[in-house]
């Protein structure tokens, strides 16, 4: 592995700076451009009891960075012929037309305009470690907002979209064995893990919680959506049972170094090594805004959202989750408490930030610069 020297000597500096400011406690940091790794650079403590540091194999749950792949994972089914954007999502799951959701297209659903981003009631740790009983429950929901109207799916996401591919998997295969056998194994993305064996558990940094979550306000569409039982914090996704399970949405453990590689697929226009997982044509609809565009998003009160149609998030110079990408032509997805996955087609540059302090404080919008800055990427 060739690593560009000023780059990541300059992420090195960025990173070591945030750890000593106390913004962060343990961070890696990948980057690749044309699919060459450019920056392999980590810093801190994976696990602050024990002192043990940070190293390029730790591995960190990374939230919904992880719907990222499972949009990837629809696009490849579509790229075979089995899925259309455009058909109900009830063609390839009956059960999911129920209680008025009968016009809900695949296209509806990768850009969270389903109507429904609630997650079934009375969900638990122990219920969203069950994906049956839990797809079972999203396909029961009626719509809570109208079909099309943007309304952000925090954890439903990924189990509508991984039913999806599930359904119209010729071998029905689970989401965890699709994702590694037809995208992590033959791109050799070895820690691309939605749902952990118990083999790498002990390599998974600990995480600090400085967001200091509260219940959200009773009766909003964010309390629906995501419900604070099972709240997207340490004593929940810590629980050994959440780490084994496969939650598509929001389950990813990875390491930036896998991260980095998933997304440089995207930034190759969905080629790597020669190997073409995608169409640079889907990529580039990946990367169109969604109908309905930024339009104020009911479950985060009222705050727009820039997500294209093909189920990423985009650069609009204004969302503080995106302004780390830099780049118009960008697609990535954020996780809560701040890890970032993105890749800009245009330039061919993928980044991957991963840490385990969970704050409001935006490192990857540091890095990013200190990245594009060394590269003289405008």
């Amino acid at each position: 592995m060739t690593l560009d020297t000023s780059a990541n000597h300059a992420v090195r500096e960025v990173l070591a700076q945030m750890v000593a400011d106390g913004n962060e406690v343990g961070v890696q940091v990948a980057a690749s451009l044309h699919g060459e790794r450019i920056v392999d650079a980590w810093a801190g403590t994976a696990d602050p009891a024990s002192g043990q540091p940070v190293d390029g194999d730790t591995l960190f749950n990374v939230f919904s960075v992880t719907k990222a792949v499972a949009a990837t994972a629809l696009h490849l089914q579509a790229e075979r012929g089995l899925v259309d954007y455009d058909a109900p999502v009830a063609r390839y799951w009956p059960e999911y037309a129920a209680n008025g959701k009968e016009s809900v297209t695949v296209r509806d659903a990768l850009s969270h305009r389903t109507g429904t981003p609630q997650m079934p009631p009375g969900a638990t740790p122990e219920s969203i470690c069950d994906w049956d009983a839990t797809v079972a429950g999203i396909a029961a929901l009626a719509p809570i907002f109208p079909v099309g109207q943007p309304a952000y799916q925090a954890m439903s996401f990924g189990w509508v979209i991984g039913e999806i591919v599930r359904r119209t998997d010729p071998t029905h295969r689970s989401f965890r064995d699709f994702v590694a056998q037809e995208i992590a194994e033959p791109y050799g993305i070895p820690d691309l893990w939605i749902g952990v064996p118990e083999a790498v558990e002990h390599r998974i940094a600990t995480l600090v919680d400085a967001l200091n979550m509260r219940p959200p306000p009773p009766g909003t569409a964010l309390e629906k959506a995501l419900p604070f039982e099972v709240r997207l914090a340490p004593d929940i996704f810590e629980q050994p049972q959440v780490r084994h399970a496969v939650i598509a949405g929001v389950g990813g453990i990875f390491t930036a170094r896998s991260l980095d590689r998933f997304f440089a697929i995207l930034a190759g226009g969905g080629e790597l090594d020669g190997k073409r997982l995608l169409s640079a044509d889907r990529v580039a609809m990946s990367g169109r805004m969604r109908p309905g565009g930024t339009l104020p998003d009911p479950v985060f009160f009222g705050m727009p959202m820039p997500l294209s149609e093909g189920g990423y998030w985009m650069y609009d110079g204004q969302s503080p989750l995106t302004l780390a990408f830099g780049s118009e032509t960008a697609i990535g997805c954020p996780g809560a408490g701040g890890s970032l996955g993105w890749a800009d087609p245009r330039t061919g540059l993928s980044v991957a930030y991963c840490h385990n302090r969970m704050s409001g404080f935006d490192g990857a919008s540091l890095v990013g610069q200190a990245i594009r800055t060394a590269l003289g990427i405008a």
